[in-house]
């Protein structure tokens, strides 16, 4: 048997909401009928512990900045949904915490979304302390989407998702719908753990936007999050839209990539990615136009072609959205590579009609030592790049002698990854 909960909550939230607060415990369907409608804004509704199955919440309602609704685990990780259980958030100002899926049946399409429907979506809500743990294999071929943000400011925090198997992104940003406009997303602090290999598209933890949005700017920042083994495929993130920041985030052993895949102007920064030599592992794959690399710490990758530690495509001419637009005007500033089998790539192509070299491309100021490897393989023509006061020791450069490439062993400063102890649920 279903239940269906619909929280239509604080519609109206003035100054007097939090003073007036209280805690609504629940212990079963019938409660949390009653606390529903007995709730206020600034209330907290929390789940009792026990198992929560086949049950969809739609928590919807109206809360402030001071005073938001909170729906969450009297005990976190203690609520336990699973089965067919869903989680649908629409409104402002809601918070969902400490609630554990477990198992979900993967052949619900979407478990948590950031919207009730396609009019009523979130904005300004948040997801924190929150867990999704699957131990059960992928049945079928449907897609099956773990959390899917729409509307505006939300943020998802401190959660850990683990164990994901068969098709379907993990996280999804969405844009394109209608309302107070798209993105400006927090996706922080949060635990992505392995995900075994899906072996064909569809196999990513994070993407933002898709290829027909991909030239809206979506705003999003994604940081400090730990990705551990998400092997899922080629592009663990997959940027499609523009003007987002990935920041601070250590990849593990990760057999794929930071792709920008679609969209302009985005910033990759201080991130980390340590290969220790596991099976395809790689760094960051370029495409489109003004994205900023920098500062980033790749150590021991190695994945070759679209897998290499920087990978720089070949673009078509007058590319249809869903394939490649030229690289232009990167700039590719103090990362740090080292021991990597293949450092720089530049000029990848899959496709025939892949003609377009990088123009208008600064390389500048990074180190790599690659003891026993060749540095740069170009494919392409490199007249539409400057290089300047980089430092590469390897076998052999790669490419001939070039001004702004000076062939010294570079002094090296590792950046320190994420532990898991510094991201994810605290129960």
């Amino acid at each position: 048997m279903r239940f269906v909960f619909v929280l239509l909550i604080g519609l109206v939230a003035g100054p007097w909401a939090s003073a007036s607060a209280k805690e609504l415990r629940v212990a079963n369907p019938a409660a949390l009928e009653k606390a529903i409608r007995a709730a206020e804004a600034g209330d907290v509704i929390s789940l009792n512990e026990g198992e929560w199955r086949d049950v969809e919440i739609v928590f919807t309602g109206k809360g402030t900045e001071a005073a938001p609704i909170t729906l969450k685990a009297a005990t976190p990780g203690k609520a336990v949904l699973t089965g067919a259980s869903t989680l649908r958030i629409g409104g402002e100002h809601l918070v969902v915490e400490g609630l554990l899926f477990k198992d979900p049946d993967n052949r619900v399409g979407d478990l948590i979304l950031f919207r009730k429907d396609s009019k009523l979506l979130a904005n300004h809500c948040r997801m924190t302390q929150c867990a999704v743990i699957n131990t059960q294999p992928a049945e079928g071929a449907a897609d099956c989407r773990w959390v899917g943000i729409y509307g505006a400011g939300n943020r998802v925090d401190h959660c850990s998702f683990q164990g994901k198997t068969g098709k379907g992104t993990t996280l999804v940003v969405w844009l394109g719908n209608e309302g107070e406009g798209d993105g400006r997303h927090r996706i922080d602090h949060n635990y992505f753990g392995p995900r075994e290999k899906l072996g064909k598209n569809g196999g990513e933890t994070i993407r933002i936007g898709d290829s027909k949005t991909s030239m809206l700017s979506a705003e999003c920042v994604v940081e400090r999050n730990l990705f551990e083994k998400c092997n899922g495929e080629v592009e663990c993130i997959s940027n499609k839209s523009c003007d987002n920041v990935y920041r601070e985030n250590t990849f593990l052993e990760v057999g794929g990539t930071l792709t920008l895949r679609h969209g302009n102007r985005c910033t990759v920064e201080k991130n980390v990615f340590i290969g220790n030599q596991a099976n395809g592992t790689g760094g960051v794959r370029i495409i489109g136009e003004d994205h900023v690399v920098r500062g980033n710490y790749l150590e021991n990758l190695t994945g070759d072609d679209a897998r290499a530690g920087i990978c720089f495509m070949m673009g078509i001419p007058e590319s249809p959205a869903h394939r490649y637009f030229q690289v232009k005007r990167a700039r590719i500033e103090d990362n740090v590579l080292v021991n990597c089998k293949h450092s720089i790539l530049i000029g990848l192509s899959d496709d025939k009609n892949g003609v377009l070299p990088p123009v208008e491309t600064l390389i500048i100021g990074n180190r790599i030592s690659a003891p026993g490897q060749v540095i740069v393989e170009a494919r392409c023509s490199l007249s539409g790049i400057e290089w300047r006061k980089n430092q590469f020791a390897g076998k052999e450069l790669g490419i001939p002698a070039t001004e702004g490439i000076e062939g010294v062993e570079p002094q090296i400063v590792r950046l320190e990854p994420l532990k898991a102890t510094d991201v994810g649920v605290r129960w």
